[in-house]
């Protein structure tokens, strides 16, 4: 086998829950997952240069070190003691720094294409040792799964049993925004300190990196969860919620109006991905969303219908 061509998925996060700051600067969350059908394609093939060539159109997205991809092959190369090269184009349709973890995304797929092209017969959990050294995000996209609880960094990850199918349109203001400033921006919550430990003094854990750590699911993501199961869209709109979302609203009060303008089409609830500036709105059918769509984009450049899948 001398290339693969993938296909590289962006998610949302439903519902994003901040537990506490960790001993490694991170943050103890909990997330739910949706892997949607905006996609990125990647091409890899081997080369014998020993090089490692990244190709990418976008002027935004690095094509050397900096890149996740990068360093998810010089990492195995350095590893496995490898004399290949391998030269990776990519070909971007995830908006970039949106919120929607495309560069996660595309980490994750090299990760495993490569382990499939130069047959290196790595485990699961040796895939999700990589994973969790390239990014906190990455280790969703190992899996093969629409919806998914993350918890510690968002890298330990539990498949959701939930069948139902979200639409969704989703609109990427140009607007640069940074997960390192979100977090920074982050004021925590007294119920989230003693959610994870009670009277405001943490509990112990043995996890990973010495952090406190929720002894079980957050009542609300559990509902949400339920929801998601029952296929009850009418009642999504309540359950969503995004610790981070004050954060980003400090920083860019503008995207405040588009939450509410999203809401003011009837969706079935709206929210803002992730670390931004993406927002999104669930829709009760793919023509609604599409109406919505032409409509936003009278006023915006990017706007997109998106599917679970």
């Amino acid at each position: 086998m001398k290339s693969l061509t993938l296909s590289s998925p962006a998610k949302l996060n439903l519902f994003l829950k901040i537990v506490n700051k960790r001993a490694d600067g991170f943050h103890n969350i909990e997330t739910i997952f949706e892997r949607i059908d905006l996609c990125d394609r990647i091409k890899i093939a081997s080369n014998n240069t020993g090089e490692i060539r990244i190709r990418c159109k976008h002027p935004h997205v690095p094509t050397g070190a900096k890149n996740l991809v990068y360093k998810v092959a010089k990492q195995l190369l350095e590893d496995f003691d490898l004399s290949y090269g391998v030269d990776i184009s990519i070909e971007k349709n995830i908006p970039v720094a949106a919120g929607l973890a495309g560069g996660s995304s595309n980490a994750a797929t090299v990760l495993m294409g490569l382990n499939q092209l130069w047959q290196l017969n790595l485990s699961k959990q040796k895939l999700l040792y990589y994973a969790r050294q390239i990014g906190s995000d990455v280790a969703f996209f190992l899996y093969d799964c629409s919806f998914a609880l993350g918890t510690e960094r968002g890298d330990k990850i539990k498949k959701l049993p939930v069948k139902t199918k979200l639409w969704h349109v989703i609109v990427v203001p140009r607007i640069q925004m940074f997960s390192w400033k979100v977090y920074g921006e982050l004021r925590l919550r007294p119920q989230a300190v003693e959610a994870a430990g009670g009277s405001g003094r943490p509990k112990r854990s043995s996890n990973r990196g010495g952090t406190n750590l929720l002894t079980k699911v957050n009542d609300n993501a559990n509902i949400l969860i339920h929801h998601l199961r029952m296929g009850h869209k009418n009642g999504l709109g309540t359950l969503l919620q995004n610790d981070l979302q004050e954060s980003i609203v400090r920083i860019c009060p503008k995207l405040l109006k588009l939450k509410q303008r999203l809401n003011s089409f009837d969706t079935k609830g709206v929210l803002i991905s992730g670390s931004g500036p993406s927002v999104f709105g669930i829709t009760e059918t793919r023509i609604q969303a599409l109406e919505i769509q032409s409509q936003l984009l009278k006023r915006f450049k990017q706007v997109f219908v998106a599917r679970t899948v």
